[in-house]
């Protein structure tokens, strides 16, 4: 039962920013991760009927967090999360911060795996976005023009 609603949730989800525009932005990517996130931790705290609702509670915020992150990042911070995932070594954190929004963001590549179409890395990205910390964690494949691309 939890793994339908789970999935149902992110489905979702998924359509719902989907719908939003054609080409999904950072914003949207960090408010899937984030509600996917939300949702699985949702589905560990409740009990019971409790479940559902702690289930639907954890996908919102968790989208809520993950979206704002997504925003947050301007041209350069997306640049340098590239940056990050092409050349820094499994559990290396590289740490930045933004002098024109005053953000800053580290990131830990924690897993990298090859697939048929070329390589994946499982990351984290810790974030300080108006004063709040904030986490997210994801995975992004390379892409045959060299860019990663959120999954």
């Amino acid at each position: 039962m939890k793994r339908k609603i789970l999935s149902a949730a992110a489905i979702l989800s998924l359509l719902v920013i989907g719908g939003c525009t054609s080409e999904p932005t950072k914003q949207d990517a960090g408010m899937v991760i984030g509600g996917i996130l939300g949702g699985v931790l949702g589905s560990q705290v409740g009990h019971g009927k409790g479940t559902t609702a702690a289930i639907i509670v954890g996908t919102m915020l968790g989208a809520g967090i993950g979206g704002s992150v997504g925003k947050s990042m301007d041209d350069t911070d997306r640049l340098k999360v590239n940056y990050a995932l092409e050349t820094v070594r499994t559990g290396v954190p590289s740490r930045w911060k933004n002098p024109d929004s005053g953000n800053a963001y580290s990131i830990v590549p924690t897993k990298t795996y090859e697939t048929t179409s070329g390589p994946c890395r499982e990351y984290t990205i810790d974030a300080i976005v108006g004063g709040k910390t904030e986490n997210i964690y994801g995975t992004a494949c390379r892409q045959a023009d060299g860019s990663w691309k959120t999954r």
